[in-house]
């Protein structure tokens, strides 16, 4: 039994997997012939297996992961095997998800398999192959290799690296000294923290979830099934427990494919939310998500998804049938939990930490919380008669949904604006957009008009009310901060930085301070003045970032210390702009992978990763005008720690 419901549960995670496209394939494939005589000839096709990833043999067990398949067109016609396919050295591993011994390769594999031609004039032998490249998931992959018999192939062209790249990929690596101490730092520069963070959040967002008519209905009706259709009592407990666990798993399962992204490129996810496009499409995707909760429309999966899941779970009964019953739930509920979920996607992104694992921390934290009073209510039945009645406040809810969705979907046009340097979305007409929206929904809580699927206000309920007045202070506070009469930290990271203004700024640094945005330049004006340097590896998007800059950067203790002691590097590792053509180059890791640099994203990005063995932003380095390393790095922290990490490592420079 658990053999099969793994193998639905890949099921259901292979569509989002297929297919993944990415800078770097975790497999790489040579191949070539070898000639033994006028009419036999070896075919050679060797695999190049990225760290991590495995790739099954063809006589892995029938009963574990999918085997790899040669095909190997015009056989029996133009030519014949001698022969099976042989295998390179493989490793054998036992499964404890399928039970059987599977058998695999690691860092490398080599496939030879010799042929006899039947027509000497045949020059193109053509060999397709499936295959599974594997880590948490498996992605299946094919490849086709065309061998010319007269030792030409048809490989595509590869990124080749010239002296001027290689010189330039010198250049992007310092030489450091005392580099140590940012190894003990990362010790201290974790996302825990940040991960039960979005957990909550997405926990947040599955409460929310079960208000909405999608969902609050089927309660009641979901736990009375459990505990009616069974004799025992005991038994319709443990269906609902287990239906819950499903609810949980199936949200966790969809959150995988993006570890895939995040394990073949570490920079490709933080690339994909920075993205001025992608975040344009999360604008009009949020907007869309918005006036469907306004009641203009719904949006629904295809109505046959939930159909076969209903009719799968009758069919098959026990686990599996409540596990099809936990998939129709997710699909019925969709036109409600979709756009929720939407923001919880979006959300991550502007997260501090590993995009991946921060959705996935969300997603779980959702799944929990829409799964609970399924648990619950199944353990304590007679809780049922305490459930409020289903009506129109849950439209009050998807409407107040609506506003906040807008509310984030300008956020969305916000980092499309600032990456790209447009200049539309200003700090004042984000808050002023912001203000308008608060308005509206305060008009609308208090009843002074309603959208098409409202019914006839006749009396405001005393939540409505309280919403209503939080909805109204919260416009006041942003009124009050957007004449300065007030500082905006409860919202910092959110609205553009305060340089970014329709108002002309003396510098477009954080808070005034004179700053660099080009390493080499910040580090000759450090030698000329002896200074220290504080590298600062941020973003245009970056909320966290904004954060440290408004409530920890403009503390009255810290502030001087970045504008009187120390040299301010920024570098944006999420800056869209291409560089200029002489600064383009393709630069070269140590494993031999090649990455092209084509614009200021991609230099810092990948400086970043190879100097300091971090991805993430903010990410703060102290060095001195020499490179050494001054203390260990730091990131996202209170007042307290970061004024001392700067006055230790101001110490250590002097």
């Amino acid at each position: 039994m658990i053999k099969n419901l793994v193998l639905i549960l890949f099921l259901c995670v292979w569509p989002f997997a297929v297919k993944a496209q990415t800078d770097e394939n975790p497999v790489v494939w040579e191949q070539q012939v070898n000639k033994i005589s006028e009419t036999e000839y070896d075919l050679v096709m060797k695999a190049n297996i990225m760290d991590g990833w495995h790739v099954y043999s063809q006589f892995t067990s029938e009963n574990g992961s999918l085997p790899s398949e040669f095909t190997y067109n015009g056989n029996g016609t133009v030519y014949e095997l001698i022969g099976g396919t042989n295998e390179s050295e493989t490793i054998v591993e036992y499964s404890d998800i399928f039970e059987v011994d599977e058998t695999y390769f690691k860092d490398n594999a080599i496939f030879t398999q010799r042929i006899k031609l039947k027509d000497t004039v045949v020059n193109e032998i053509v060999v397709d192959l499936f295959f599974q490249v594997c880590k948490e998931v498996c992605i299946p992959m094919d490849k086709q290799f065309v061998f010319r018999l007269d030792g030409s192939t048809a490989e595509a062209k590869k990124v080749t690296v010239d002296d001027r790249s290689l010189a330039l990929s010198k250049e992007l690596r310092l030489d450091l000294t005392n580099k140590e101490l940012l190894v003990k730092g990362q010790e201290n520069i974790t996302a825990g923290t940040n991960i039960w963070v979005i957990f909550g959040l997405g926990f947040l967002g599955g409460l929310i979830a079960l208000l909405t008519p999608c969902v609050f209905p089927m309660i009641p009706l979901t736990v009375s099934f459990f505990t009616k259709q069974t004799k025992k009592k005991s038994k319709g407990i443990i269906n609902a427990l287990l239906y819950g666990f499903f609810i949980v798993l199936i949200y966790f399962l969809l959150s995988l494919p993006f570890h895939l992204f995040d394990s073949v490129d570490s920079q490709i996810l933080n690339s994909i939310a920075t993205n001025v496009w992608l975040n344009l499409l999360f604008f009009i995707i949020f907007i869309f998500f918005a006036f469907s909760f306004f009641g203009y429309y719904e949006l629904t999966l295809p109505s046959s998804w939930a159909n076969k899941m209903d009719a799968a779970s009758s069919k098959v009964g026990g686990v599996l049938g409540i596990f099809f019953m936990a998939v129709t739930l997710a699909i019925v509920s969709f036109s409600c939990t979709g756009p929720i979920l939407g923001g919880l996607l979006g959300g991550t992104t502007l997260a501090e930490g590993e995009i991946a694992t921060n959705l996935t921390a969300g997603m779980t934290g959702f799944g929990v919380a829409l799964a609970l009073p399924f648990g619950l209510f199944a353990l304590f039945p007679a809780w049922l008669n305490s459930l409020p009645k289903s009506g129109g406040w849950m439209t009050t809810v998807k409407v107040v949904l609506g506003f906040l969705e807008i509310g984030l979907a300008l956020k969305f046009l916000s980092n499309a604006d600032l990456v790209g340097h447009w200049g539309i979305l200003k700090r004042e007409i984000f808050l002023g957009i912001w203000i308008l929206l608060g308005v509206a929904m305060t008009l609308y809580l208090f009843g002074l008009y309603k959208f098409p699927h409202d019914a006839p206000v006749k009396k405001l309920s005393l939540g409505r009310k309280f919403t209503g007045v939080v909805s109204l202070v919260f416009t006041m506070y942003l009124v009050l901060g957007i004449v300065k009469v007030i500082p905006l930290k409860l919202l910092s990271g959110f609205p553009p930085p305060e340089f970014y203004s329709i108002f002309e700024q003396e510098s477009d640094c954080p808070l005034g301070i004179d700053c660099f945005k080009d390493f080499e330049s910040g580090l000759a004006y450090a030698k000329e003045v002896n200074k220290p340097i504080l590298l600062d590896f941020t973003g245009w998007a970056c909320v966290n970032c904004r954060k440290m800059e408004e409530n920890v950067w403009s503390d009255g203790e810290i502030y001087p210390l970045l504008k009187n002691e120390f040299v301010l590097i920024s570098l944006y590792t999420d800056d869209r702009k291409e560089l200029p053509e002489s600064e383009k180059f393709n630069f070269q890791f140590e494993s031999g992978r090649v990455k092209k640099i084509n614009n200021i994203a991609q230099k810092w990005g990948t400086f970043q990763e190879v100097n300091f063995n971090s991805i993430s932003q903010p990410y703060y380095v102290l060095l001195s005008p020499d490179l050494e390393v001054l203390n260990t790095a730091i990131q996202n922290t209170d007042i307290p720690t970061y004024k001392n990490w700067l006055l230790e490592g101001l110490g250590n420079a002097k």
